[in-house]
Formats: C-alpha cells, sequence, structure tokens
C-alpha cells in the first residue's frame, strides 16, 4: 500500500502543474464539449506511458535523444498554433455567449475530430511527458524492484483521478464565465500559458 501511496503521489506531483495539457482539458470541461473523451485519451496516454516507464524503457529514451527532440519541436509548434487560436479568442470576444449555451447543448452539433487531434499532440508531441512519464517515473519505479508494477498503478491511478476531476469539475466554473468579457480573460491566461509551454520546449534543447 506504500508503495501504491508513493506513485500515486508523484503521479499527483508531475501533473497538477498548469501545462498545455491541463489548460486544455480545463477548457473543454467549463464548455462540456466532449469532456469525456478528452478524459479518456489524456488518462489512457498516461497510462501507456507510465507501463512503458515501468517496463524499463526509460532508458531506451535516454539513449535515443532524437525522438524527444522531435517532439520537442513538433511539440513547440502545435502548442504555439494553439496559443494563438486562444488569443485571437480573447482579442475577438464572445466566448461567452458559447458558454452560456453550453448547458443545453452539450456536445451537440461540435465536431469530434479537432477535440480529439488537439488532446492527442497536446499529449503526446510533449517531451516533457515523456521525461516525466517514462524516464523520471520508470526510473523510480525501478527502484522498488518487484514492486514496480504497484508504484506504476499508482501513477496510473494519479492521472485518472486529476483528469475526471479537473474536465468534470472544471463545469463548476460555467456560472463564472457566463459573465462577459470572463472567457476573453480565461482564453488570455492560456494564450500566456502556451506561449510559456512554447517557449521552455525550445529553450530546453
Amino acid at each position: 500500500m506504500l508503495t501504491f501511496l508513493a506513485g500515486l503521489g508523484l503521479g499527483l506531483s508531475l501533473i497538477v502543474a498548469i501545462g498545455a495539457q491541463n489548460a486544455f482539458v480545463l477548457r473543454q470541461g467549463v464548455r462540456r464539449e466532449h469532456v469525456g473523451l478528452v478524459v479518456v485519451v489524456c488518462a489512457t496516454s498516461d497510462a501507456l506511458l507510465y507501463t512503458a516507464g515501468g517496463a524499463g524503457l526509460g532508458a531506451l529514451v535516454e539513449r535515443h535523444p532524437l525522438v524527444v527532440d522531435v517532439a520537442r519541436w513538433a511539440g513547440a509548434a502545435v502548442v504555439l498554433g494553439y496559443g494563438a487560436l486562444a488569443a485571437r479568442r480573447a482579442w475577438r470576444g464572445g466566448e461567452e455567449l458559447e458558454a452560456a449555451g453550453a448547458a443545453e447543448l452539450p456536445d451537440a452539433g461540435r465536431r469530434v475530430r479537432p477535440v480529439l487531434l488537439t488532446a492527442l499532440a497536446l499529449t503526446w508531441l510533449n517531451p516533457h511527458v515523456y521525461l516525466d512519464t517514462v524516464v523520471l517515473q520508470g526510473t523510480i519505479a525501478a527502484s522498488y524492484g518487484a514492486d514496480r508494477w504497484l508504484f506504476t498503478a499508482g501513477a496510473i491511478v494519479s492521472s485518472v483521478l486529476w483528469f475526471v476531476g479537473l474536465g468534470f469539475g472544471a463545469r463548476l466554473l460555467a456560472p463564472v464565465l457566463r459573465k462577459p468579457g470572463a472567457w476573453r480573460v480565461v482564453d488570455g491566461v492560456i494564450a500566456l500559458i502556451m506561449l510559456a509551454v512554447a517557449v521552455s520546449l525550445v529553450a530546453g534543447g
């Protein structure tokens, strides 16, 4: 149990920081737009990466830095693009009208593909994800020897709990975001987060 809780604690410490992926999940949660899909994609992706780390693939990633470099530049481009869209929404405004009608039309008539592709891109094209889940978690899990899968299971559960709470709990903010201009602030903050993430990805090289 202590090993499981250690994995749970590490997973939460790695995932709670506000980044591109969390900002996207939060926004989809507030809009009630394909929240279940986004939560499943993010949690499942983390589970696969944590499992890879527990299986010892962290050393393989470290021996092939080109994989991380490709993900770093591709991720920076995706994050910048999403940040630019958020900045445009913040500048133009009018998003609060969509938030007001979200409760009546959750997911109705909204395209799934762009949401799915964005969730996948913000997850799999972020090299920090590989370093945290595969390399760092995998290295620590290996120190537990035969109990490494208990540690890995704790990390996976932490991811599921976080994304479910973030995605479905975000709707509690909907009444606040019905106020005029509130969404402009949210999108402005998201744009700044995306810019900071993109800069960190490029500078990380």
